[in-house]
């Protein structure tokens, strides 16, 4: 049988036990889901430098999404024989290592372009690509069946990424260029502090969180409900769990019914990063024209995209301004399909103000209602005449709408190839 967190501490209320430091372990899980990818986007200027024929930002973007697409579906499939400690552990390890391996590729090849090193930077994108659907898959469904605070908190740490990135990109490439050679130097330093974010992680996730006493109430809870993924993390945390004929029997929904009772939500995540991807970050790299800033402009429209997605990771909180209602969610992320006609003319015709604000916007709007639709996604189903918070279903919901924001992702990066046209880039 299952030792509740009351057991096994003899201290109660067990669910708001620790409810603090899982807040604060899960926004660095969601930095470290991100931050690979993020530095990555933010050396883009470096990748242009040594690639100039290659459209860096666009190809290694559309390399990095068919591998998280097809890992995340068939994970999503099989997500209720998948150990999600074992899962998670793999994801944030495989980031560390393929974070130092850009690193010591760039070392190797001494920061020289060619198809050759390339090529190498392209196979561990599609590493990062397989860790994303392990990590963010992982730990959303692992959140889903816990208190929303704790999505909140992750999908902020999946922003703060962003904006950390940037920040510490503006921060190496002002220390480093008036140096020789500064831009690789400031790269690689770049790089080294990424892989050391990501290796923090590891620690994290694998012998912080799961002894936390409110993240044991919620596991032993979703283990209770059949959930066969928290075994692991259980173990890890000192407790036993209920063989599979102890586990209270309900009747489980299917993947197929989870997703056709969320569509909407499912379409939200699909249709919101359809449009940031398509601008984000090819766009802005190739297609905003030179100006004052120089060589400055694309790092300064990256940084104030992520730092204003990191605000409005937050800006649900302020409940007057949180969209909980389903068609006004729909209403306003269709709206958003107006910022194509903006950017287009604004970089034709519009000054750096005009693109840094259209950016700034972006971003706002990005993170504000991806939090407003994972956040309200159903937790629970009616068992009954009652209606019970399972945690397999959480689970399954949780992979579900993370392979649409992926597969949101990708058909963006491929609509990003259109801005090309007329421009002879080909």
């Amino acid at each position: 049988m299952i030792t509740t967190v009351e057991e096994s501490t003899g201290e109660t209320p067990a669910r708001l036990q620790g409810k603090l430091i899982a807040t604060i372990v899960c926004w660095f899980l969601g930095l470290g889901s991100l931050v690979a990818w993020n530095s990555m986007l933010t050396i883009g200027d470096y990748y242009y430098q040594l690639f100039p024929d290659y459209h860096p930002s666009r190809v290694l973007t559309l390399v990095y999404q068919p591998f998280a697409i097809g890992a995340i579906a068939i994970l999503a499939y099989k997500d209720q024989k998948v150990n999600t400690r074992i899962r998670n552990l793999v994801g944030f390890s495989l980031f560390s290592l393929a974070t130092f391996a850009l690193l010591m590729l760039d070392v190797a090849t001494s920061g020289k372009g060619g198809i050759g090193p390339f090529s190498g930077i392209c196979v561990l994108v599609a590493c990062f690509g397989v860790a994303d659907a392990l990590v963010q898959g992982g730990v959303v469904g692992d959140l889903a069946f816990m208190c929303p605070e704790f999505i909140q908190s992750y999908l902020a740490g999946l922003a703060a990424s962003g904006a950390l990135t940037s920040g510490l990109r503006l921060v190496t490439k002002a220390a480093f260029e008036h140096s020789n050679n500064g831009l690789r130097k400031g790269v690689i330093l770049f790089l080294a502090i990424s892989t050391f974010f990501e290796f923090i992680c590891i620690i994290l996730y694998g012998y912080i969180f799961p002894k936390i006493p409110i993240v044991k109430y919620y596991r032993a809870k979703a283990a209770s409900e059949g959930s066969k993924t928290v075994a692991a993390d259980l173990a890890a945390a000192g407790l036993q769990t209920n063989s599979a004929d102890d586990a209270k029997q309900v009747a489980r929904l299917t993947n197929w019914q989870l997703f056709t009772q969320n569509i909407d939500y499912a379409l939200d995540l699909y249709l919101i990063y359809v449009l940031t991807l398509s601008i984000f970050p090819g766009f802005l790299y190739e297609n905003t024209g030179e100006h004052n800033l120089g060589s400055w402009y694309s790092v300064v429209l990256i940084a104030m995209y992520n730092i204003w997605d990191l605000v409005s990771r937050y800006t649900p909180m302020i409940k007057a301004i949180e969209v909980k209602s389903r068609k006004w969610l729909m209403i306003l992320i269709l709206s958003r399909i107006l910022l194509i006609p903006c950017f287009y003319f604004t970089a034709k015709y519009g000054d750096q103000g005009w693109m840094i604000f259209l950016v700034s916007f972006l971003g706002l709007t990005n993170g504000h209602l991806t939090v407003c639709v994972l956040t309200n996604a159903p937790k629970g189903y009616k068992v009954g005449v009652l209606l019970e918070f399972l945690g397999p279903e959480a689970n399954a919901l949780g992979n579900i709408l993370v392979m649409s924001l992926l597969c949101g992702i990708f058909s963006g990066v491929a609509l990003d190839w259109l801005w090309l046209i007329g421009h002879g880039s080909f």
